[in-house]
């Protein structure tokens, strides 16, 4: 859109003929010095100008234009008025209906980004539209200018492409995924479960790293992609989402069935080692499936959907396909830990203790510190919800050493109500968090030091998922809670897979029987055998041994014949408050 200087398109009056080395003048009009003039302010301007006036019959016309617009729209007559259809470059970029319609509207300026019609190798403008007044014997007219920004636009896609893929796989990353499923998501012809999201993740992968280095790693991480690239269909979509997580957006023809057999293919072509210079590494990966109902707003919600079926994936073993309630659940406990943190920081939680009873006496050997969460607005919340959260989200340190503290001052607080020291204990439980992340042994040091009570009037109970997950550490860990006189207790033994080389070597003093075998052993043989085996196991080690979930008598004189050392159960007592506690002890010492 450049013309030469800008000139009146009107036909010319008779004059001498241009000298081809000047500016182009504008043509003789009866007010040839104002159209000189205003060409001349035309041709000062650093962009493509024109003046475009609409005749009686609606039609545009070129009026002046100054060089670089000429030279932008091409060939034109210089002593014609042109009309703007006859304009290719106008005509191709829809700039000359752009034009008319101003014209005929009532919108005093106008500014938007236009191209020249050309896929390839186009060029792009900055387009401004601006209305003039009429002149003598005009009809409407504008002011048209042309900011040629290729450049930028250009760098700007460029920018865009290189932050859309990844570096080392030049994949799409996880923006660049999330574009392609917003598109889809916009796409007014798109169906309900015609699509599927699936996010796989390489297992262990950093032990890939640590072994042979990050080279190697990333190798490996192309070498993957690779494969993973030739097992797809065409038109599936494959990303790199984040360090050792891939997503792939596929279409699916029968729905879910389609997802997982798509999903098994994917697994088969990966199982097969990868060959990294004179190496041959196993991965295993873990696929999540997810989807796309439609119903969501945003893809990053899709992707989440696909990588909470994936964090199944890694706990079962097996592919897993997304199921609604998952996200609900998950805000759920997202809810659970930030309220749990307030709770933490201002005293909110609170512990009841449960009686622990000697079977052969029923005289009352200690209690055992339950957490209790007495929330303002949603009432009690039960330990099932939020322990687990909180060992998810790590809080569990922190309420671990507030319950170790708080039982501890409770005994404390009893011996003073008292008068002496009572001969019970206190159990606290230790989750396999803490014994990983904090140093127990000096906490337990300088909780009885503040309190000054002595280790052997408390018990710490671990389950053996403790000891299974880093069996070095718990050993160690053990050894110096030891040190300090206090005892160790194993919960919940018979449901995990505690190795019997453990319980051998591990300085544990109480296994606790789980109440599952107690609750069914007068109705199920097995459970009884395995009670049986428990107590033979535990007396063959020197270990004293307590059972759970003691409701009747029944079950309390069976386990006392049977050889089982203490109980606990709503048949003595459900969990009290310190007060409610020091009362019972009273009452069953009396």
């Amino acid at each position: 859109m450049q013309v030469a200087s800008a000139r009146g398109l009107k036909k010319p009056a008779k004059v001498a003929p241009a000298d081809p080395h000047e500016p182009l003048r504008l043509l003789a009009t009866p007010h040839d010095d104002l159209d000189m003039a205003r060409g001349d302010c035309l041709d000062a301007l650093p962009i493509a100008a024109a003046v475009v006036r609409l005749d009686a019959k609606g039609k545009a016309h070129i009026e002046l234009a100054n060089k670089q617009f000429l030279t932008l729209v091409g060939e034109m007559p210089r002593a014609t008025d042109k009309l703007v259809e006859d304009v290719d470059f106008l005509r191709a970029s829809g700039l000359g209906r752009a034009i008319t319609n101003f014209l005929l509207g009532e919108e005093q300026a106008l500014q938007f980004q236009g191209d020249d019609g050309h896929v390839v190798g186009g060029r792009h403008f900055e387009v401004g539209f601006g209305r003039l007044g009429r002149a003598q014997g005009s009809g409407l007219r504008c002011l048209v200018s042309l900011h040629d920004i290729t450049a930028q636009v250009e760098t700007e896609r460029s920018l865009r492409g290189e932050m859309l893929r990844d570096s080392l796989t030049g994949l799409p990353n996880r923006l660049g995924f999330n574009e392609r499923i917003d598109a889809l998501l916009d796409d007014p012809h798109f169906a309900p479960d015609s699509h599927a999201v699936l996010v796989l993740d390489m297992v262990r992968f950093s032990r890939v790293n640590e072994c042979v280095g990050a080279i190697a790693g990333d190798e490996l991480l192309i070498t993957f992609a690779r494969r993973l690239f030739g097992a797809l269909r065409a038109g599936d979509v494959l990303a790199r989402t984040a360090g050792d997580e891939f997503g792939i957006l596929m279409k699916l023809d029968r729905g879910v069935d389609d997802a997982i057999q798509i999903a098994r293919r994917v697994e088969s072509v990966l199982a097969a080692p990868f060959k990294l210079s004179d190496l041959e590494i196993g991965v295993d990966c873990a696929i999540g499936c997810a989807l796309v109902k439609g119903t969501e707003q945003l893809s990053e919600e899709v992707l989440r959907n696909a990588q909470f079926a994936l964090k199944r994936a890694k706990t079962l073993g097996q592919i897993q396909i997304y199921e609604p309630g998952q996200a609900r659940a998950a805000r759920h406990r997202f809810s659970i830990e930030t309220e749990l943190r307030h709770a933490i920081e201002r005293g909110e939680l609170s512990l009841a203790y449960q009686p622990l009873i000697e079977l052969s006496t029923g005289a009352v050997s200690g209690f055992e510190a339950l957490a209790r969460w007495e929330h303002k607005e949603r009432g009690s919340i039960q330990p099932t919800e939020f322990i687990p959260v909180a060992e998810e989200s790590g809080l569990i340190v922190e309420l671990g050493r507030w319950a170790l503290d708080s039982a501890v001052r409770t005994i404390r607080d009893w011996d003073e109500e008292i008068g002496s020291k009572l001969p019970i204990s206190m159990s606290v439980n230790l989750s396999a968090i803490q014994i990983a992340r904090d140093d127990v042994a000096a906490v337990v040091t300088e909780t009885l030091r503040a309190n000054a009570v002595t280790g052997e009037r408390l018990t710490l109970e671990l389950t053996e998922s403790a000891i299974i997950q880093d069996p070095y550490r718990a050993g160690r860990v053990l050894e110096e809670l030891k040190g300090l006189n206090a005892r160790v207790a194993m919960d919940d033994f018979g449901t995990g897979y505690t190795s019997l080389a453990y319980l051998q070597r591990l300085p544990i003093d109480i296994l606790k029987i789980d109440r599952s075998f107690v609750t069914a052993m007068h109705d199920d043989r097995d459970s009884i055998a395995i009670i049986r085996a428990v107590l033979s196991l535990a007396d063959a080690l020197g270990m004293e041994t307590t059972a759970e979930g003691i409701d009747s008598a029944e079950l309390a004189r069976t386990l006392s014949y049977l050889g089982c050392t203490h109980g606990q159960g709503f048949y003595f007592a459900p969990p009290l408050n310190a007060v409610e506690a020091l009362d019972y002890w009273r009452v069953r010492s009396a």
